[in-house]
């Protein structure tokens, strides 16, 4: 599998064929605004991730899908916007994910705020990795904020991440790494823990129920 312009990388599943027994790995586009950056370091790791050969790889553009900024009511039969039920499919079909985010303003932006807040059991036991790019003083925030979030959803954030530092020198203006023998390495890395836990969760989800919470 290839990506030729990793700056207009295809979304939808990029592996060439079904890989029965390979968990599926949604890696997200956090990023909707107009000349944004992210689909370049989004379309570079889904490559790796083909490469990796651990995964069924399906890369989600989250400017795809018009999520309401307001989330929806209390009536549990309601039916839910268009775009959201065919994210939610996606979503739920992963068993591992890795979010692709900017640094807006010290964390991360408000469309991926609402993605994320618009699902719950798509996201419950599954692990997530982030890869996150920033300018001199790096791209930690957003990953700090995300993670406390996501383990609000009962899922498992990776500890460590794939940090972009001054980001538009990481990549050339075809999209492709600089250096991708050193980036390589920080993605396959990331790729390895999120494939061991990916499997040890769904084992883990098929062979016993999640305890219930701390009642009040």
């Amino acid at each position: 599998m290839t990506v030729t312009d990793q700056s207009t990388a295809t979304t939808g599943r990029i592996t060439d064929q079904d890989a029965p027994g390979l968990p599926r790995l949604a890696v997200i586009i956090g990023s909707t605004r107009p000349d944004r950056f992210a689909p370049t370091p989004a379309g570079w790791f889904a490559a790796e991730a083909g490469t990796h050969g651990q995964f069924d790889v399906d890369l989600i553009d989250l400017a795809e899908f018009d999520l309401p900024a307001q989330l929806g009511g209390n009536d549990p039969d309601a039916a839910a916007p268009e775009d959201v039920r065919r994210l939610g499919e996606r979503l739920a079909r992963a068993d591992a994910f890795v979010v692709v985010t900017p640094t807006y303003n010290r964390s991360y932006p408000p469309a991926l705020k609402a993605a994320i807040d618009w699902f719950y059991s798509e996201w419950s036991l599954k692990p997530v990795g982030f890869v996150a790019y920033g300018g001199h003083f790096g791209a930690f925030p957003p990953i700090e904020h995300l993670r406390g979030v996501f383990v609000e959803f009962h899922a498992v954030p990776l500890r460590d991440a794939v940090v972009l530092q001054d980001f538009w020198e990481r990549f050339d203006h075809d999209g492709r790494a600089v250096d991708a023998e050193r980036m390589g390495r920080w993605a396959h890395r990331m790729l390895d823990q999120l494939g061991w836990w990916a499997l040890s969760l769904a084992e883990s989800r098929q062979r016993r129920p999640y305890p219930e919470g701390i009642a009040e």
